[in-house]
């Protein structure tokens, strides 16, 4: 999902997509075998990938592999590269086809220091989700993916690391009120300065993102909030109130969004397992099995990053969009992973 100016994340598209509104009705082609279809590529494709991946990053400009549809419907693995022409890489690995797919570098994204409503300004609360929100102690912005609850029915905003928990960065809210506040809106879009009045929660818990080199899988915060000040569906030109049942991605798999720069966004599925190298302002983290999706147009721009990938129709969560390339193709987290991270489920309808 590169972070405007302050939260600065190696990135093109800005830390929570905050690119220019994609039509609400514009996917990329769907293979017509995919359509409806929870289509499961079989073990050996995924397991190929695998085993083939490693090698096929080392390559200079690769930044990225996973698995999807060729044009003729057919199972292949993607490879995905910064520019055109990366010399080095197979037409087929082990039988399977190679494609090959320039997508420009991945970045996290949000950006740092139409229709209405217009999801970065300031919302009376309880605020709706799919709209600017950021850490207290930078200029920056994101997005509230949506509203989630423990055991005990407490509630909680979700969105990325990278957008409330400054990389690593912040501090947690140990129980005393002293954890770094969550705002809405985000600093950047209120000219960088800070008002207590936006405070809508404390930061409560984020995982770590490694940048070692080692495994991620989720780039995921959470802040504690109230239903005074949090509610859980959209502005009313998004798509709603999500369904707290979450499904799992497969390709071809159509879907849907809304974020504080695009606004409400359509398009599909066309990998999973995605295994990617994503810029931040703190360095690159290795990402295994992402979730990754397109649209004609962009589907996620920078300010975007937090912003909770549901299915269309059915809303039901698949995953938290957190990064992305100039190109607008969009990089998300399995939900599940992340909602069993910190014991909540979505609290949708």
């Amino acid at each position: 999902m590169k972070r405007y100016s302050l939260c600065a994340v190696a990135a093109v598209l800005l830390i929570a997509l905050v690119w220019a509104g994609c039509s609400t009705t514009d996917r990329g082609p769907v293979a017509p075998n995919t359509i409806g279809v929870a289509s499961k590529p079989a073990a050996g494709v995924i397991a190929a990938q695998n085993r083939h991946t490693d090698r096929l990053l080392a390559i200079r400009g690769v930044v990225g592999t996973a698995v999807g549809h060729a044009a003729d419907g057919s199972w292949a693995i993607q490879v995905f590269t910064e520019a055109a022409g990366v010399a080095g890489i197979p037409r087929d690995l082990e039988g399977i086809s190679v494609d090959v797919v320039v997508t420009g570098k991945i970045v996290a994204l949000a950006p740092k220091g139409g229709s209405s409503p217009d999801p970065r300004s300031r919302f009376d609360r309880p605020v709706p989700i799919g709209v600017s929100t950021g850490n207290e102690n930078e200029c920056a912005a994101g997005t509230i993916g949506c509203r989630v609850k423990d055991a005990s029915g407490n509630p909680f905003a979700l969105s990325n690391n990278h957008v409330y928990a400054r990389q690593n960065s912040a501090s947690l809210d140990d129980g005393d009120g002293n954890g770094e506040e969550v705002l809405q809106p985000g600093r950047y879009d209120t000219g960088c300065s800070f008002d207590p009045n936006n405070i809508i929660g404390s930061l409560s818990d984020f995982e770590l993102i490694k940048f070692d080199g080692s495994d991620n899988t989720i780039d995921a915060a959470i802040a504690a909030s109230s239903t005074a000040n949090l509610g859980n569906t959209t502005p009313s030109n998004g798509y709603g109130t999500p369904s707290s049942t979450a499904t799992t991605a497969f390709v071809g798999q159509l879907v849907q969004k809304y974020g504080r720069t695009t606004k409400l966004t359509k398009g599909k599925v066309t990998g999973i397992n995605a295994t990617v190298n994503v810029g931040y302002s703190s360095g690159t983290a290795h990402f295994v099995g992402q979730i990754v999706v397109q649209g004609t147009k962009p589907f996620i721009k920078a300010g975007d990053s937090g912003s909770l990938l549901v299915t269309d129709p059915g809303k039901n969560p698949v995953g938290l969009l957190f990064a992305g390339t100039s190109s607008g193709i969009a990089i998300a987290n399995p939900i599940e992973p992340v909602l069993t991270r910190f014991g909540v489920t979505v609290d949708g309808q």
